[in-house]
C-alpha cells in the first residue's frame, strides 16, 4: 500500500510541475512539490532515524543499568567490608581481653610454681645445713675419739677427756 502512495505522490510531482510557461504565480504547485518530497524523505529517513535513535536510546540505558548494577554491588561489597572489619575488631577486642586473662593465669601459676620451688630450695637448705652440721660433729668427734684412743690409757682420765674435747671445740 505504502508503494502505490509513494507511485502517486511521484505522479503528481509530474503532473503539477510548472512548465514555465505562464507569466502566473507558481506558488500552489512549488508547495505541493515541496510536500511530497518532505514525505518522500520522511517515507525514506523516518524508519532508520527511529531504529538508530531507539536502539542509541536502548544502549545508553543498557550502559547505564550496568554502570547502576556495578554501584550497586561496590555499595553491597563495602556493607560486606565493613561488616567484616567491625568483626575483625570484635575478634581482635575479644582475643586481647582473653589473652590478657590467660596471661594473669599463667602469671599465677609461674609465681605459685616459683614459690613452691623456692620452699622446696629452703627445705633442702636446711636438710643439708643440718646433715652438714651432722657430718662435721661426727669428724670432730671421731677426731677426738683417735686422738683419745691414740694416747696412752693410763693417763686418760675424766679431765685430760675433757681438755681433749675444749681442744677440738675451740
Amino acid at each position: 500500500m505504502s508503494r502505490i502512495l509513494v507511485l502517486m505522490l511521484m505522479m503528481s510531482t509530474y503532473t503539477l510541475a510548472s512548465s514555465g510557461e505562464g507569466s502566473g504565480t507558481d506558488i500552489i504547485q512549488r508547495t505541493v512539490n515541496f510536500l511530497i518530497f518532505a514525505g518522500l524523505i520522511w517515507y525514506l529517513v523516518a524508519e532508520p532515524v527511529k531504529s538508530y535513535f531507539a536502539s542509541r536510546s536502548q544502549t545508553i540505558a543498557d550502559e547505564l543499568q550496568k554502570v547502576q548494577d556495578r554501584l550497586n554491588e561496590s555499595i553491597s561489597l563495602k556493607k560486606e567490608a565493613i561488616s567484616k572489619i567491625s568483626d575483625a575488631e570484635k575478634f581482635a577486642e575479644n582475643l586481647m581481653i582473653a589473652s590478657k586473662k590467660e596471661n594473669k593465669i599463667l602469671n599465677d601459676n609461674i609465681m605459685k610454681q616459683c614459690e613452691a620451688d623456692l620452699e622446696i630450695i629452703s627445705k633442702q637448705h636446711v636438710v643439708l645445713k643440718n646433715f652438714e652440721q651432722r657430718k662435721m660433729v661426727r669428724s670432730v668427734v671421731e677426731d677426738v675419739l683417735s686422738e683419745v684412743l691414740n694416747q696412752s690409757s693410763d693417763g686418760f682420765d675424766k679431765e685430760a677427756m675433757a681438755n681433749v674435747i675444749l681442744k677440738k671445740v675451740a
